[in-house]
């Protein structure tokens, strides 16, 4: 599998603030590969320097085989990059948008057509509409067709889904799977951990590091220690009663219910009741779990 994007050793600092910490991966050829991690976490540091919008301290990388700094007309001319912010004309409505961005790249809306099709399809009726009038889902899919219009071989998504509701997140990463489809190579960003399943890869980020990097798949298989979902109607006392417990490895609120770890290895539901019994529990119920992305992010970050 061709190397589509290689970062190698990458760090950048904000005065005293490290916001990337030696980081170095690689992403595939026809790739969705997912840069998973909280707001601060580095994501768009590294985004803005691999779109050759913001030099790094020190390390290199490379677009296609094109250097980020040497190169960086070329890598502009190749890739699609859709950033955090909305960013698009405002006071232009959604045809005239798409239309300046296909003339800035020498093609037109016609010759590429096909590719944005079932995304623009959607916010055609729309298409006299100013940008700043839409709805965040709508916004959303005008960004993407702009960043598409001239048929880039990477595309560079920054938190696209952020602010947006449940079901044009849906959709949108239904969108990705199809543009997978054409060959194209996307690097993703998301706060969102539910979100890590739709990609093929994943990175873990936090302060600035790499906590690790694997399939959804595989990450979650290799998880290390037995996870307890644990529910009560007072969720907050029992919070409080386990994060103070002594054979507690970690509890944090998931959802409806606790995560909890036990420190002692192989113990059954039933020791753990036992052993809650000296404490001054709510009634709860409790059920081992498979864990998660998160909860596989939460034991990195712990260790």
């Amino acid at each position: 599998m061709k190397n589509e994007i290689i970062i190698e050793h990458i760090s950048k600092s904000y005065e005293d603030i490290q916001a990337l910490k030696n980081i170095s991966f690689k992403v595939d050829s026809a790739e969705i590969f997912g840069l998973i991690g909280p707001d601060g976490a580095g994501k768009t540091s590294l985004f803005r320097i691999l779109t050759t919008l913001l030099l790094p301290d020190s390390g290199k990388a490379f677009v296609k085989g094109y250097h980020i700094v040497n190169d960086y007309k070329k890598i502009r001319n190749i890739i699609g990059y859709m950033p955090g912010r909305f960013s698009l004309y405002q006071d232009l409505s959604v045809e005239e948008n798409l239309s300046l961005f296909a003339s800035i790249f020498g093609t037109t809306i016609k010759e590429n057509y096909d590719l944005v099709k079932d995304i623009y399809s959607q916010i055609e009726p729309f298409k006299h509409r100013k940008a700043g009038q839409l709805s965040g889902g709508m916004k959303q899919k005008l960004a993407l067709s702009c960043a598409l219009i001239h048929r880039p071989d990477i595309l560079f998504l920054d938190e696209p889904t952020t602010g947006v509701d449940p079901v044009s997140r849906k959709e949108f990463w239904s969108m990705l799977k199809n543009l997978k489809a054409y060959g194209i190579t996307i690097l993703v960003s998301t706060p969102y951990m539910d979100e890590a399943n739709m990609c093929d890869r994943i990175g873990l980020i936090q302060e600035g590091d790499i906590l690790t990097i694997n399939t959804p798949e595989n990450l979650v298989v290799s998880f290390p220690k037995d996870l307890y979902a644990i529910k009560t109607l007072n969720k907050h006392r029992l919070l409080s009663i386990l994060k103070s417990y002594k054979n507690t490895h970690s509890a944090f609120s998931f959802g409806d219910s606790i995560h909890y770890i036990d420190t002692r290895l192989g113990i059954s539901i039933s020791e753990i009741k036992d052993s809650f019994e000296k404490l001054d529990m709510p009634d709860y119920s409790i059920d081992k779990v498979k864990p998660s992305v998160e909860d596989c992010f939460m034991e990195l970050m712990k260790n």
